[in-house]
């Protein structure tokens, strides 16, 4: 078995969906291209960290000395079938006369789950533990989650983990949309892997289903409209038009993922460490105004929900109430 088989075999075991690996060279001048004329647009609204280091975004050879290789990983996290939000949010939109149920907010998926960042990281590590003591001590790692500049979608396609749809999204064909990546870089030259032949073709199914139109035909994103980017990166006061589109969703926005079809039979997360929170999937917006710092942090203690300031949430609640009444 060959170091690159043995460094995918471990990775599997420590509960990884996805492995593949990538040289470490510069991407392609079409991606560098795609990135810049991103921000030239404007695309990446307030999101200024974007604008820095583009060398290093753009190339991985700069974010470790004599980097050969990067090996990318992926973590499903296609959550179980949840109940649906159609009858709570028809109820909600009347408690306010009948007593009913109160008001609640839709989470991202994502974020039914522990903070991915740490917990790809800690199994980062463990991976690097185990080329290490197979490859010995020469061995150098850069690990990467979600932090580091690097274009990661574009790498794990590289690596064959999947394809970038029009959604912007990693898409591998067996296990959809929903997938945490990482990375470690690495001073190893390890075996590559082959591109993945698929693509969205002519489905439009994501860019039709987006509901403030951030998705735009000529394939460009515009992140100043995503209320993904809104409800968490954005902290300033939502504009009325893009507020009223935000309609119950208190912290983030999946329907550009619901709407791909390679979604439809993706199978739910199997990794049994990787903590799992259904009773997050709605939250209570009263209860979420209610809420002072201290409380804020023990509730979402181990979620990315506490990466949004307090304030934010709130502003997200008050938002998708006014929503509800209307």
């Amino acid at each position: 078995m060959s170091l690159a088989e043995e460094i995918k075999q471990k990775a599997i075991e420590l509960g990884f969906d996805l492995v593949g690996i990538s040289d470490a060279s510069a991407l392609d001048n079409k991606q560098f291209e795609l990135f810049t004329d991103w921000l030239a647009f404007g695309y990446a609204g307030r999101m200024n960290y974007m604008r820095k280091n583009l060398d290093k975004r753009t190339n991985p050879a700069k974010l470790l000395k004599n980097a050969q290789s990067v090996i990318c990983v992926g973590l499903n996290y296609t959550p179980p079938c949840l109940p649906s939000l159609r009858a709570s949010q028809r109820d909600a939109r009347q408690s306010h006369l009948h007593h009913r149920p109160a008001p609640m907010g839709r989470v991202a998926n994502y974020a039914l789950y522990e903070d991915y960042h740490p917990f790809i990281k800690n199994q980062l590590r463990e991976l690097t533990k185990f080329i290490t003591s197979i490859a010995g001590e020469d061995s150098k790692f850069k690990l990467c989650v979600d932090s580091a500049p690097v274009a990661e979608r574009a790498l794990a396609a590289r690596a064959g983990l999947g394809f970038i749809g029009k959604n912007h999204m990693l898409i591998n064909p067996t296990l959809g949309p929903q997938m945490f990546l990482g990375e470690i870089i690495t001073n190893l030259k390890l075996q590559t892997d082959e591109l993945i032949s698929d693509s969205c073709s002519n489905c439009n199914k994501c860019i039709e289903a987006c509901p403030t139109g951030a998705l735009k035909a000529d394939g460009q994103f515009d992140a100043n409209k995503c209320i993904s980017y809104l409800t968490i990166e954005y902290r300033g006061q939502i504009p009325d038009n893009l507020a009223e589109k935000i309609c119950d969703r208190l912290f983030g926005c999946d329907e550009c993922v619901l709407a791909c079809p390679h979604k439809k039979n993706a199978p739910v997360c199997k990794n049994k460490l990787f903590s799992f929170y259904p009773d997050r999937a709605r939250l209570n917006l009263h209860e979420i105004l209610d809420l002072s710092n201290d409380s804020f942090e023990a509730k979402f203690t181990d979620s990315p929900i506490k990466r949004l300031p307090l304030l934010c949430l709130k502003r997200n609640a008050q938002i998708c109430l006014a929503n509800i009444v209307r």
